[in-house]
């Protein structure tokens, strides 16, 4: 969906009366020239940035599931992500590295980052969403194993707060074969590689 389709949604209005007041609340004059279409364009932007809620993600996999006789790690890297905090509600972003070993089914690359992209456009926690990334390519793929490395940057931490410009936070959860230090060391080895 593109950010002008938002402008339909029944929350819309309302949000955009929130923004107006919040502009209001801060000492900002929302009527002013430059703040005019502010409103509605955080509205749309919020609308966008949250729209992994309405998604199915295992739906997505389940969309593109074939039959495949392939017992090998399959690793998507390097998929850039943008979520919004869920303390602050300020981004953090970065890139997500994903494997799985098929047990008799593969899925499309591309809806593995589709399922990383919905659960990124949820208010989050870099914990919860490793976690939930692998928790839904096992249940819908039932693979021999899953891993999920995130690496990301928050604004939370770099603009406010401790304001520490170059941390990166890395979160990691894996299943099944990836128990063995030998199948995670393989993984990692591979992500580490440009």
């Amino acid at each position: 969906m593109q950010e002008a389709d938002f402008e339909k949604s029944e929350n819309f209005e309302a949000l955009k009366g929130l923004f107006r007041k919040e502009l209001e609340l801060i000492g900002e004059d929302p009527s002013r020239e430059g703040l005019l279409k502010t409103p509605s364009r955080v509205a749309k932007s919020m609308l966008y940035l949250t729209s992994g809620y309405s998604m199915d993600p295992m739906a997505v996999l389940q969309s593109a599931k074939f039959k495949e006789d392939y017992k090998q790690m399959v690793i998507v890297k390097n998929i850039d992500f943008f979520s919004l905090c869920e303390h602050h509600m300020l981004p953090f972003y970065g890139k997500a590295h994903v494997a799985y070993i098929p047990n008799g089914y593969i899925t499309g690359l591309s809806k593995i980052a589709r399922v990383v992209d919905i659960f990124a456009r949820r208010l989050q926690v870099q914990e919860r969403m490793t976690t939930q990334i692998k928790e839904c390519i096992q249940e819908s793929l039932n693979p021999l194993g899953v891993m999920v490395v995130l690496e990301a940057r928050h604004m939370c931490m770099q603009m406010r707060g401790v304001e520490k410009q170059n941390s990166i936070t890395t979160t990691s959860d894996f299943t099944g074969a990836f128990n063995s230090s030998k199948t995670r060391t393989e993984f990692l080895n591979l992500i580490a590689r440009d």
